[in-house]
């Protein structure tokens, strides 16, 4: 099969495709002639050489997201056959022709969204859904406040909020603000002349919001203390503005704030299991009735992976990219 396999790491030039052997497939696994798959922030770090290899006994092959067809399955597999449409989320392996992935990690593909469209699915509904609703405490009437809402999580995560009757605040730059309105948040802050806090605030009557999903870090931390309400969560999800930074604790302690860490890649398969089964029975059936949908920026072919990245890295998207292989 066709890969991608870092033997450097650097810039979108040391994306390079190969030809190597197949994936081995487990008892459990089924193996999948990936149709697309989608970049991710974690994508380019690792390609920068700052995010491990999550396999280091195998080749590293990037990709954490991906739709298929099923080519075989292992012995004790129940859930799936060949040819079923699939999409899923996996610790990396993606960028190739074919993946092999443990059964219960799969998702089928809704019937309303095409199959290659699907690998924008996986994980930005899956991480901004653990993030707002699970970890978050999300719920209907409640206020959400998003960084980088034009973003995949982001579009996800507006998507998500409205599905089940919550209101939303995005940041985003001045380019994407019309993207985040029509997709139904309730306040678009452009963070470039605005200060989220004073807009959220306003928004919100002084309250401040319930849950924060932060994407950026860095200086965002201690200002998104003070946009959020009393007993409120921030979620924090990436660093694209640095991982070290100052917060007042008074403030974590007097407004009683959980602040929490998370990611879905280091995470044990029993967890990434747990997870995706919830999200295909509580999540899944609203891309069937059209509630929620893949926001798709660009495409690209296999052999343009590189290109698809640069755009990334120069944050011109709004939503997913997504690579045709």
């Amino acid at each position: 099969m066709r890969a991608v396999v870092l033997r450097t790491h650097g810039g979108p030039d040391c994306l390079t495709i190969e030809n190597v052997d197949d994936p081995a497939l487990g008892a459990d696994e089924v193996l999948i002639d990936i149709a697309a798959t989608a970049l991710n922030r974690a994508d380019l770090l690792q390609v920068m050489g700052l995010y491990p290899n999550p396999r280091p006994s195998s080749l590293e092959i990037p990709g954490l997201e991906f739709s298929g067809t099923v080519a075989a399955v292992g012995d004790r597999v129940t859930l799936w056959k060949r040819g079923d449409e699939v999409m899923a989320i996996d610790a990396g392996g993606a960028y190739a022709e074919r993946i092999a992935v443990h059964e219960r990690q799969l998702m089928a593909v809704p019937a309303t969204v095409g199959l290659r469209d699907a690998a924008a699915i996986p994980e930005v509904f899956l991480t901004a859904w653990d993030a707002l609703v699970v970890q978050g405490g999300l719920t209907s009437g409640r206020w959400a406040l998003v960084h980088a809402g034009g973003s995949g999580v982001g579009t996800a995560a507006i998507q998500i909020a409205k599905a089940i009757g919550a209101r939303i605040a995005v940041t985003c730059s001045s380019g994407k603000v019309q993207a985040c309105q029509e997709l139904g948040a309730d306040v678009v802050i452009d963070y470039r002349d605005k200060d989220f806090v004073a807009e959220v605030r306003a928004a919100t009557d002084g309250r401040g919001v319930d849950v924060v999903l932060d994407v950026i870090g860095g200086d965002y931390v201690d200002r998104n203390l003070q946009a959020v309400a009393s007993q409120g969560r921030i979620v924090q999800v990436g660093l694209m503005g640095g991982g070290a930074t100052s917060i007042n604790m008074g403030m974590v302690l007097s407004k009683r704030v959980a602040l929490i860490g998370t990611v879905l890649r280091a995470r044990p398969i029993e967890e990434k299991v747990a997870l995706t089964q919830r999200f295909t029975r509580e999540m899944l059936p609203l891309f069937t009735s059209g509630e929620l949908r893949p926001i798709i920026d660009s495409r690209y072919p296999f052999d343009q992976i590189a290109d698809a990245h640069r755009r990334m890295a120069s944050n011109a998207n709004t939503g997913k990219i997504v690579i045709d292989l």
